[in-house]
């Protein structure tokens, strides 16, 4: 059935609650768009549109040009040939008689069709759509039933649950009720306004008119509606005061979901409590209060927040107050833990971490902390950094001392930004300050890398030990499951090498993280390999992303090995001239090459330069003579662009070579001295990879 086959109309579903958690709204309101239209196509329900909206204390889903009738169901079914079903003279057998019978079609309804040359007969049974209204009862209870929250609850029915309880049912097509029962709660066309500046029952007349009903009891349905409303009220606030609020997206989601009605106001604290680092503040009135931290024109924090009321009172006052009173209790709680924890250095924390399990069978903190050292220092010999040498040690000591703090206790989110302020106050060297918080970076893959290399030596040591160890007591990432963030750790060791242009090898780092472990717990050969296979195949998805090919990506891997800095240069090398007439020429080459060496069998690499007659053959081993030291040191420093001119030298000479001469030569000696100038041409293309395994 198509729009024009039958009229069309809209259907409203509106669920009414207690106030549910703004946590679970947003990825909810996904999940019964989903559903709705997974359901309307299993049952062959037209419509136009879904739309799907929330707010505290309702959900709700409107369906556009939904048809009168389903769509008819048309079901071919395939019988047995024409010959089995149909005798000679075109009367039907047994067979063609059963097959119509069993499809519930007389004899004469029976079509033939042509399946690869072959000719059976069909049967087209028809099931008549029955009408939308008839079936929206039996699916309404379904699709409210089958919306499982993150944590749900019961009520008066103990075999109905949701997040909260359901106090009512709108459910319309056009202006009809939908009938049906949920729990104890009977649809109908009553719902409920803002529970304080709205009537308590709201009768829907219509679909049409459910929006601006809603509306005219002070609750704005459509989230970006609300959103916009929420925005043009700080945008306004910002003008009077002379300021700038932190629009934080998070929070801005969390308020949209926590108000029907949202009226920002602006509140203010203590300016004594500025002395206090800003980011606790800004955590505390965003964590507990879901406040908007308000900066002046220079960027500076000020003492004024900016909440969202779902009330617009006659007197705001009373409302701001009575923020700023809780707001303040919880800033008071925030000046006692600094106050506290500044009793205390972190040096004195580093030993209580002893008592911190960091996982049963990894240890405790204090054990991860002296491993992850090690591995630091490692990291800065290898990389020829001496002078970080103290710096990074130091660094790495105090990397978790915060974690026993009384601030990050009770605000977890503010680890390493809490160690670098107690590093500072406490005279610490600044780098060392700095790297105590760019050990975390980046907390994702679109966030600032460090700024330092003390904290980029620092994040990479602790990332590849938690990748090595995790892999010892057996937690690999398997499928969805990677309850430790091994992929984002392998993730964030690639960004800080290209970021920082760290050179380093991940695979002996890898293999020095292993060989430090627990005497009693070696990693054997098998495990490192998988340890190694993950880490590479993480470098290949990464490369990837950027947009660079996987057969190019995969050579370059082969080339470089591990070292994610000096992959990414080649694959850059490798991408500038991979359009270019003579790399193409080269790869195909290389393919030939290759598969003639593989039909040869055993085949020396020693060439006799008196048997190379013809010009082009002498070229040839005298320019991969004269390659093999040039692609030598090109690979030994590195030197990428280098190798690409080299290649580039080569690959004409090369193609010249097949042009005009006969590689399997009738002579014995002249052919084997050819296929020896291939093999030792074969063992530059490998040398840059194997370029014989390219697709272009």
């Amino acid at each position: 059935m198509k729009p024009g086959d039958a009229k069309f109309g809209d259907i409203l579903l509106e669920i009414g609650t207690e106030e549910i958690p703004s946590r679970f709204l947003s990825p909810m309101l996904e999940t019964l768009k989903a559903r709705a239209a997974e359901d309307f196509g299993r049952l062959r329900i037209p419509f136009r549109e879904m739309l799907v909206y929330a707010t505290p204390r309702r959900m709700a889903l409107l369906a556009h040009g939904v048809a009168e009738r389903q769509e008819d169901l048309v079901a071919v079914f395939r019988g047995p040939t024409w010959s089995v079903a149909f005798d000679a003279l075109g009367n039907a057998t047994r067979a063609g008689e059963g097959f119509a019978r069993s499809r519930g079609v007389d004899v004469s309804d029976l079509k033939e069709i042509d399946v690869e040359g072959v000719r059976y007969v069909s049967a087209e049974v028809r099931e008549e759509g029955r009408s939308v209204l008839s079936i929206l009862p039996e699916l309404m209870p379904s699709l409210i039933g089958g919306l499982v929250f993150p944590k749900n609850m019961y009520w008066s029915d103990s075999t109905v649950r949701f997040a909260r309880p359901v106090r009512w049912i709108v459910a319309l097509a056009g202006a009809e009720v939908i009938p049906f029962t949920w729990g104890d709660i009977r649809s109908g066309r009553v719902s409920s306004g803002h529970r304080f500046m709205g009537n308590r029952e709201v009768e829907i007349p219509d679909v049409a008119s459910y929006l601006s009903r809603l509306y005219d009891n002070s609750v704005i349905l459509d989230q970006e509606k609300r959103k916009q409303k929420l925005l043009a009220g700080v945008a306004a606030l910002e003008r009077e005061h002379n300021g700038v609020v932190e629009l934080d997206p998070e929070l801005i989601e969390e308020n949209l979901y926590l108000v029907e009605y949202p009226v920002p106001f602006v509140g203010s604290f203590d300016e004594r409590f500025l002395k206090i680092p800003e980011e606790v503040l800004v955590t505390s009135m965003k964590k507990n209060q879901k406040y908007f931290a308000v900066r002046n024109l220079e960027g500076r924090l000020t003492n004024f927040f900016v909440g969202v009321s779902n009330n617009s009172a006659v007197d705001m006052k009373v409302i701001r107050g009575g923020n700023e009173r809780v707001l303040r209790a919880r800033l008071e709680d925030a000046a006692f833990f600094w106050e506290e924890d500044l009793k205390t250095s972190l040096t004195s924390c580093v030993d209580r971490l002893k008592t911190v399990i960091y996982q049963e069978k990894l240890g405790s903190v204090h054990d991860k902390v002296m491993q992850t050292r090690k591995l630091a220092m490692w990291l800065c010999e290898e990389l020829k950094l001496p002078e970080l040498t103290p710096l990074v040690d130091r660094a790495a000591f105090l990397a978790k001392a915060d974690l026993v703090t009384h601030m990050v206790y009770e605000f977890p989110e503010l680890q390493g930004v809490m160690g670098r302020e107690y590093a500072r106050v406490g005279g610490e060297d600044p780098r060392v300050a700095l790297a105590l918080y760019e050990q975390y970076l980046p907390k994702s893959s679109s966030e600032e890398i460090p700024t330092d290399d003390v904290g980029a030596i620092l994040g990479l040591a602790e990332r590849i030990h938690i990748i090595v160890s995790c892999h010892r007591v057996g937690f690999e990432p398997t499928g969805s499951q990677d309850p430790y963030g091994l992929r984002r750790a392998a993730r964030c060791i690639n960004e800080i090498l290209w970021g920082r242009k760290l050179d380093v090898d991940v695979e002996a780092a890898v293999r020095h993280a292993a060989l430090s472990g627990p005497a009693d717990d070696p990693v054997d050969e098998a495990l490192l390999g998988r340890i190694l296979a993950f880490v590479e195949q993480r470098l290949l998805v990464q490369i990837r992303e950027k947009g660079y090919e996987h057969e190019l990506a995969r050579l370059a891997i082969s080339v470089c090995g591990r070292r994610p800095l000096q992959v990414l240069r080649l694959m850059e090398a490798l991408s500038s001239v991979k359009d270019e007439s003579w790399f193409g020429s080269l790869v195909t080459a290389a393919v030939r090459v290759r598969n003639i060496l593989q039909k040869a069998g055993e085949v020396s690499d020693n060439v006799d330069s008196s048997l190379t007659a013809l010009a082009p053959e002498k070229a040839l081993f005298d320019e991969v003579v004269r390659m093999e030291p040039l692609v030598a040191s090109s690979l030994r420093k590195d030197d990428w662009k280098g190798l690409m001119a080299f290649l580039s030298e080569l690959s004409p000479v090369v193609t010249k070579f097949f042009d005009d001469v006969m590689v399997m030569d009738p002579d014995e000696k002249i052919r084997a001295n050819r296929l020896a100038i291939l093999k030792r041409c074969n063992g530059l293309f490998e040398e840059v990879g194997n370029l014989g395994t390219l697709k272009l």
